[in-house]
């Protein structure tokens, strides 16, 4: 949501789409066309028994320091390959990185962009997002269709990016075409449900031409959507083409495009209420949980958000002369947004006054008509890399060298709506007679222009113990203006990020590290009247991470723990900022967050058993502006999170297994002094899976129930625009899916 938005943070307001056809509608073109494609039937391939890949190939695009072995890495990673993403029905990001134990929802909304945080550090959308390893803006829906794995960085990440929150970086990673020549794809998939959604998609791959030189993966998904919160519902639909071209046995050119649309009615946040007797001043109250299947904002004016979007990369890969390989990629994003929600803030009593960070004590709450709509967003990076090995001293580096220059704007329409439309209740009964879209308020205009080089080394010291180096170097150009050109502000500046790192395989089964990184993130003061720095840039908010840990694996156990220690700069306003020159934007102490993450599997005759959990304390200090702060554990981060899941196959029927997966997350503060606590929650999923074959075709079935107690929870607590926000937890769900390979 714009409107609310200071200089340079994400723009958030939740939003969707109108249902406007039905799945049968194409349902029957796509099975013409897989049939008709279907030259060779795929392989079957046992399907992965692990959730999350913990042990294997570290995230080398997001790492940047190539495909080394994620248990000889010094950070801690995960990849969430393709087939849990099946397994789960994955339709969005959050429901696949959710699976680890160190991220959390942070504002979560069912019907609008991601918003996550990881070590209860906040992911910015703007600036802590890849795709195939480049920057892009995640201030939109990013469909999974077309996505063969998820990986995350977690950490500061001034190495990998010149500019991020210091929870870590996430990544999408494409499907690509087959690498063996005679490999085909063709795959049918529909599923039904949660609610009343219904989906079916298309998965065509294979090699043709002259020594079939030339690759291709192409993906096509259509979804009806009428989830289990009513009145939410919409649609989407995606089209994504990935190729290669083997120019010659040491260089190859890939490039790969999608466009995705989704429509769909927002979904407001329930929130805290006040306290009846001291409604102002009062310690609010947590309302009792709901199931989560009401709408309280729609209205029958209530219009759909729309996120639409284009994305692709051009990427050349050539092999020199010393095992050095030279890539250069380019990546490019075009988005669309009409940013709507009918949104509940805060509430008017009845002797007049507002209440502008909770709903009233009887449930009660102002409601606006929200509108932003035609707001673009552009993205482009060119980035070229140098990367092989070098003995020097008698020691081997393995070395990269990069340039990256990236370009990122923010487009919106001149004017947006927010406008007062009536009241409403959390119950759902309050009725708004008529829609207030007309714009009223100016838009935000942001561009920023970065460049950065970054150098990688990794020192082998000995056969069991290695140096890692790393140094980026960002120059940044960043400016913001209302869309009237008043209250322009612009931000240049340069700085250096260094990342350090020592692993010791003490046997070939444990290896421990130590880690430091740094990370970056920049403010301005806004350029309006109050401010006394009004428009001057802050010096650079500088994260500081510590990170040491121990991995192991054997040839049926793998498990990994590490102790990290975060501290990142909070900037804050001083003085009453309610006249002309009384208040200065400034840095006013940290936000530290120091914590365990475990990890752990194990496979066992039909058995396998993966385990994660995340113990975090999360504190304000040295505050300046209000010391009352310091020692406040920060809002809507759990104290500990325990992720598990249980997996049995059965001998007797081959490709049938079943899975119980348990989520847990302990209480959290709601308010800051602690005076309202989220409890804790725990949710069981379970699920079949048979991988079969029916007349030669292979045929994957899932039967899946989340949430199987059918238990009523409030989910997170977040606070947002100065309001305390409650998201309820969904109900008991069933889905039901089926992919067909021929």
């Amino acid at each position: 949501m714009a409107f609310f938005s200071p200089f340079f943070s994400s723009s958030s307001h939740r939003s969707s789409e109108r249902l406007t056809c039905r799945v049968t509608h194409i349902a029957s073109a796509v099975a013409c066309l897989a049939w008709g494609c279907a030259q060779a039937q795929t392989q079957a391939q046992t399907p992965a028994v692990s959730e999350i890949t913990i042990i294997g190939s570290a995230p080398s695009q997001v790492s940047g320091f190539g495909d080394v072995p994620l248990r000889k890495a010094p950070f801690s990673a995960v990849t969430i390959d393709q087939q849990t993403l099946q397994d789960i029905g994955a339709q969005r990001v959050s429901d696949a990185l959710r699976l680890d134990a160190s991220v959390a929802d942070s504002y979560n909304s069912p019907a609008y962009w991601d918003s996550l945080s990881v070590h209860g550090y906040t992911l910015d959308n703007r600036y802590n997002y890849r795709r195939e390893g480049l920057p892009i803006s995640a201030e939109t829906m990013i469909g999974m269709d077309n996505k063969e794995r998820i990986e995350l960085f977690k950490g500061t990440s001034g190495i990998q990016a010149g500019t991020s929150a210091p929870g870590g970086l996430v990544n999408y990673v494409v499907k690509r075409p087959p690498t063996a020549k005679d490999e085909t794809i063709r795959s049918v998939s529909t599923s039904y449900g949660p609610g009343k959604n219904s989906s079916i998609g298309l998965d065509l791959g294979g090699r043709f031409g002259q020594d079939q030189a030339l690759g291709y993966r192409f993906n096509a998904a259509y979804e009806d959507l009428n989830p289990y919160i009513k009145n939410t519902e919409g649609h989407r639909k995606l089209f994504a083409l990935a190729m290669d071209w083997r120019l010659t046995p040491d260089s190859r050119l890939e490039w790969e495009i999608e466009r995705s649309e989704r429509q769909q009615m927002g979904v407001n946040a329930y929130s805290l209420l006040a306290n009846a007797t001291d409604p102002l001043n009062g310690v609010p109250t947590l309302p009792p949980t709901v199931d989560g299947t009401r709408n309280i904002t729609r209205q029958a004016w209530s219009v759909p958000g729309v996120f639409a979007g284009t994305t692709g990369t051009l990427r050349f890969k050539q092999n020199l002369d010393g095992g050095w390989l030279w890539t250069t990629q380019y990546g490019a994003q075009r988005l669309r947004t009409d940013d709507r929600l009918t949104f509940a803030f805060g509430c008017t009593l009845p002797n007049g006054d507002w209440i502008g960070d909770k709903y009233c004590s009887n449930g009660g709450f102002d409601l606006y008509d929200y509108r932003s709509d035609n707001e673009r967003r552009s993205s482009d990076a060119l980035h070229t890399e140098l990367s092989g090995q070098q003995t020097w001293a008698g020691l081997r580096h393995n070395l990269s060298l990069s340039v990256q220059r990236s370009r990122l704007l923010d487009r919106p329409s001149f004017m947006q709506a927010y406008n007062w439309a009536g009241t409403g209740n959390i119950d759902g009964t309050s009725v708004s007679p008529e829609a207030q879209p007309t714009p009223s308020e100016l838009n935000t205009e942001r561009s920023e222009y970065t460049t950065e080089v970054a150098l990688r080394n990794r020192i082998e010291l000995n056969t069991q113990t290695a140096l890692w180096l790393g140094m980026r170097h960002t120059q940044l150009n960043r400016a913001s203006q209302r869309t009237d050109g008043s209250r322009a502000v612009q931000d240049q500046r340069s700085f250096n990020t260094p990342w350090l790192a020592v692993t010791h395989q003490i046997t070939p089964a444990y290896s421990v590290y130590g880690s430091y990184g740094e990370g970056i993130e920049t403010d301005v003061a806004p350029n309006r009247s109050r401010y006394t720095n009004a428009g001057q840039a802050l010096p650079a908010l500088r994260s500081h991470q510590t990170e040491i840990g121990v991995k192991g694996q054997w040839a049926q156990t793998r498990w990994q723990a590490s102790g990290f220690d975060i501290t990142r700069p909070v900037s804050g306003d001083e003085g009453t900022c309610d006249e002309d020159n009384t208040c200065t934007r400034k840095i006013d102490g940290q936000a530290r967050h120091r914590g365990l993450d475990l990890s752990a599997g194990m496979t066992h005759a039909q058995w396998t058993l993966d385990m994660g959990a995340a113990w975090i304390q999360a504190l304000r200090q040295n505050a300046v502006i209000d010391p009352s702060v310091n020692g406040q554990r920060a809002l809507n981060v759990p104290r500990m999170t325990l992720r598990a899941q249980a997996q049995y196959r059965f001998a007797a029927v081959p490709g049938l297994r079943t899975s119980l997966r348990l989520s847990h997350e302990a209480e959290r503060q709601a308010t800051e002094d602690g005076s309202v606590q989220l409890p804790a929650w725990t949710t069981l999923d379970w699920a079949v899976h048979h991988d079969t074959r029916i007349q030669g075709t292979r045929t994957q079935w899932t039967l899946a129930v989340d949430n199987l107690a059918n238990r009523q929870y409030w989910r997170e607590s977040p606070k947002q625009f100065g309001h305390y926000y409650l998201y309820a937890g969904a109900p008991r769900t069933l889905r039901v899916a089926l992919k067909t390979s021929f």
